[in-house]
């Protein structure tokens, strides 16, 4: 099994940056592609960006040239920096690792931007 937790979120005005972790445990061998998704109430959960073999990273068009997705292999954690953040990427973000035929999922972490 996988355990992922997520850290890093918080209020942050419009502009601002945060990064958020996504620490991973138990069996994560084989790993095919890690991701950040985020959920707003009333909406349906969406895809923000992947990352994979080979750190080669995907991005939603809405969050495209303001969040980056790394991962550090040693400490078992991925990242999502959040540049330029506006009210409208206010949401729960929620680290995703798949690998067949399974997702994990992390409990979530609360992102709000507000003046």
């Amino acid at each position: 099994q996988v355990q992922l937790v997520e850290s890093g979120g918080g209020l942050v005005q419009p502009g601002g940056s945060l990064r958020l972790s996504c620490a991973a445990s138990g069996n994560i061998r084989s790993i095919q592609t890690m991701g950040w998704y985020r959920q707003t109430p009333g909406k349906k959960r969406e895809w923000v960006g992947s990352i994979r073999v080979g750190d080669i990273t995907t991005y939603a068009d809405s969050v495209r040239g303001r969040f980056t997705i790394s991962r550090d292999n040693a400490k078992d954690t991925m990242y999502l920096q959040m540049n330029n953040l506006k009210p409208e990427d206010t949401a729960v973000y929620y680290c995703n690792y798949y690998r067949h035929p399974n997702d994990f999922w992390g409990q979530g972490t609360q992102v709000t931007v507000s003046s």
